[in-house]
């Protein structure tokens, strides 16, 4: 006679020790706080970067004696306006600054504008050469801009463009920089299944450029037009050598500073109202590059 099995038992098994609590990781999608080391060498970077601008402040609102003091002054004085008023008095400063406002909006407006549609054609056409007229493009920026100085000023002699702002504007229209930056950034950017749904729309090439591809190159334009405004605006080089009343803003900052002794508050004057443009352009692009980057931090 066969022993019968036990039947299976019903009884729970008895729990075992509590796991310990799991830690979550620290990455990405969890908030990270920082310790106050870091916040302290962020507003130490933050105070380095700003004190410049703040002492060309201080030195344009005071009087050369003022500036002269030792320990020197870090309070703003009341000689502001009175400092800015000799500026244009020494100098035509309001017509470098609008003549520095037309030069770099000029080039800043053809750069994003041809580089972005460069970029487009080099990222998402396809034609014979492509490839080999990007790297042309490309190997353009390697050669230094002094060895094209005198062929350059040369040209501009034959064609009647000396002491003109076309001689300025005319040889920056377009970037090799900006084109290899906007055909890197639409490569990615813009999927081609995109393309070939404004195309099924009835879309052309040039459609599609100001439809689909200018819309999505947004955050990179703004970045590369600012950029390209502040080199623009910087430049001092060329326009020395090739205007000489029309002089930029940089030019005229020059011969504030020329003389047998430098006036700091007058140069520093002219120093802060040339910086002035550059701020307020920041702050008009500033939340498209800021979009930019938290766009592609996300993709990332």
């Amino acid at each position: 006679m066969t022993a019968l099995a036990h039947p299976p038992s019903t009884r729970a098994p008895a729990p075992g020790p509590p796991r310990p609590a799991r830690r979550r990781r620290r990455g990405f999608g969890y908030p990270r706080r920082g310790s106050v080391w870091t916040y302290a060498a962020l507003l130490a970077v933050v105070a380095g970067s700003v004190f410049p601008l703040y002492w060309s402040f201080v030195v344009s609102s005071q009087t050369s004696e003022a500036v002269a003091q030792v320990p020197p002054v870090l309070i703003p004085g009341g000689h502001l306006f009175d400092n800015i008023a000799r500026v244009f008095d020494s100098t035509d400063f309001a017509r470098a600054l609008m003549n520095s406002l037309i030069v770099s909006g000029s080039i800043t407006i053809s750069v994003v504008f041809f580089s972005t549609l460069a970029g487009f054609a080099f990222a998402k056409l396809r034609f014979r050469g492509r490839k080999p007229l990007l790297v042309l493009a490309i190997a353009t920026s390697m050669v230094p801009q002094q060895l094209g100085i005198i062929p350059l000023y040369l040209l501009m002699s034959k064609i009647g463009w000396t002491d003109r702002l076309a001689a300025v504007i005319v040889p920056g229209l377009v970037t090799a920089f900006g084109v290899f930056f906007m055909t890197q950034y639409l490569g990615r950017a813009v999927p081609d299944e995109l393309l070939e749904a404004g195309r099924m729309d009835g879309c052309g090439t040039f459609g599609l450029y100001w439809h689909v591809v200018l819309p999505a190159a947004r955050p990179a334009a703004a970045v590369l037009g600012l950029f390209t405004f502040m080199q623009a605006w910087n430049d001092f080089f060329w326009p020395l050598v090739v205007l000489q009343n029309n002089a930029t803003v940089q030019v005229a900052l020059s011969s504030l500073a020329s003389g047998y002794t430098t006036d700091y508050t007058l140069t520093l004057t002219g120093t802060l109202l040339a910086t002035l443009p550059i701020l307020v352009i920041f702050m008009v692009l500033g939340r498209q590059i800021v979009g930019g980057i938290m766009q592609g931090a996300i993709k990332g």
